[in-house]
């Protein structure tokens, strides 16, 4: 198994971060076929494959605002407003995705992307593991 940490600067507000290329790059350079594993240390992000851009990131966040809203209804309650949700997050998104590598390349559809998800704002820089479980 090839292993690596990304750091991904999300910013202070909520993002789905686009981790593509770093996934591809991470791919290349280990060769062959394989498992890539993604996978986010952090209680308050998750990982999502998805299309990216033309509103979807967007949508996302709205909709996870929907379900998740920023208020004062959350138990676990410090840091800034409504920051309980983002500890609830990773159940409707997970923290980790798994995405066949075949000859060093990502076997994505069309359309997918690999995306951060983070609404956490108090907490602006996060880290990837990509693991490559070779085949």
């Amino acid at each position: 198994m090839k292993s690596t940490v990304v750091e991904v600067t999300t910013g202070k507000k909520e993002a789905v971060h686009d981790i593509t290329p770093e996934c591809e790059r991470f791919a290349a350079g280990a060769g062959g076929d394989g498992l890539l594993n993604v996978f986010v240390p952090h209680a308050t992000a998750g990982v999502a494959i998805m299309e990216l851009g033309a509103g979807s990131d967007d949508d996302l966040l709205a909709a996870l605002g929907d379900l998740l809203p920023a208020d004062d209804r959350w138990r676990h309650a410090h840091g800034s407003r409504g920051h309980g949700r983002s500890h609830v997050m990773p159940a409707l998104v997970p923290s980790y995705a798994t995405i066949p590598v075949l000859d060093g390349r990502l076997a994505l559809g069309t359309w997918q992307s690999v995306a951060l998800v983070d609404l956490n704002v108090d907490n602006p820089v996060r880290q990837v593991r990509l693991s490559l479980l070779a085949g």
